[in-house]
């Protein structure tokens, strides 16, 4: 298996010649896929990504279950989200690399994401932020991959709506909702139907990253393709 360094180094190849090291979010979620990567080498990558789409799909039941069960949606999203960061890294690191893997795993991202825009409305985020939610998790990755269509080699430069950006995102507000409901502040602070209050947030603040993220990115690509 590669060293950590050289599975970075493989990994920017992949993407485009990023430096994951420009964000400390991105690179600290890479180390942590590696590490754990090591220690599941004898996993075969599209395990992990098959197993990363059913536990995304497994956290819209506690989502619709509503209350405490929240918390463990939350979880669940985090957990998927480390289980697709795994795939790449066993793939990488291993040296089992693949075009054909490269792009499930990019259609698989997409599906995770749609489940976690679903999970975000079932925790009370209205229909329509939930859906702008997701629609700014695959527009990033949709214009990079039209870009490189277009004969663009670099991905664009890191922005603040990464795939771990979104994983935690969607984490922290099923799970924070779930805390709410659970421990009951809403009521305590006079407040009712905080759970939705909290999904709403949210969903609100990713969808803003989202934005941020993607202008970003046009931005880096908008240089690159007038070139």
């Amino acid at each position: 298996m590669l060293t950590r360094d050289e599975y970075l180094a493989e990994w920017s190849r992949w993407h485009g010649g990023t430096d994951p090291s420009a964000s400390r979010l991105v690179h600290g979620w890479l180390t942590l896929a590696y590490t754990l990567a090591r220690a599941v080498a004898w996993l075969p990558p599209l395990a992990a990504t098959a197993l990363g789409l059913l536990v995304a799909l497994g956290a819209v039941g506690p989502a619709l279950a509503g209350g405490a069960w929240l918390i463990a949606g939350g979880l669940l999203i985090g957990l998927s989200g480390l289980l697709d960061s795994l795939d790449g890294a066993l793939a990488l690191a291993g040296g089992r690399a693949s075009r054909r893997g490269y792009v499930l795993d990019s259609a698989v991202d997409r599906l995770t994401e749609a489940c976690y825009a679903l999970a975000l409305w079932a925790a009370g985020a209205p229909g329509w932020l939930a859906a702008v939610f997701g629609a700014l998790c695959w527009l990033p990755d949709y214009l990079r991959a039209r870009a490189g269509q277009a004969g663009v080699a670099e991905t664009g430069s890191i922005s603040v709506w990464e795939r771990p950006t979104r994983v935690a995102m969607a984490g922290f507000t099923v799970g924070g909702a779930g805390i709410v409901a659970a421990t009951g502040l809403d009521a305590a602070a006079g407040v009712s139907g905080g759970p939705a209050i909290v999904a709403t947030a949210g969903a609100a603040v990713g969808s803003l990253l989202g934005l941020v993220g993607t202008t970003q990115l046009g931005v880096s690509l908008r240089r690159a393709l007038g070139d």
